[in-house]
């Protein structure tokens, strides 16, 4: 039998990953800019953009049967 996931672990890898993202972004744009100011700006850009596309993605594949099982 297989474990599901709840949906609380889910949202939680979720905003881990999203944050291990956005310190990966800030280390390379503090590589690239050698600037704080730059690297905190693209940072908070990219995690509020991600996280808008990262929706709408979700939204759309949401729309397809593909890979879904009735439980």
């Amino acid at each position: 039998m297989m474990e599901k996931a709840k949906h609380k672990r889910s949202l939680l890898k979720a905003i881990t990953w999203r944050i291990t993202g956005t310190a990966d972004t800030f280390i390379l744009s503090m590589l690239i800019t050698r600037q704080i100011k730059f690297a905190l700006a693209i940072s908070a850009t990219e995690l509020v953009t991600k996280i808008v596309l990262y929706y709408f993605h979700e939204r759309i594949w949401e729309r397809f049967s593909w890979g879904k099982t009735k439980d």
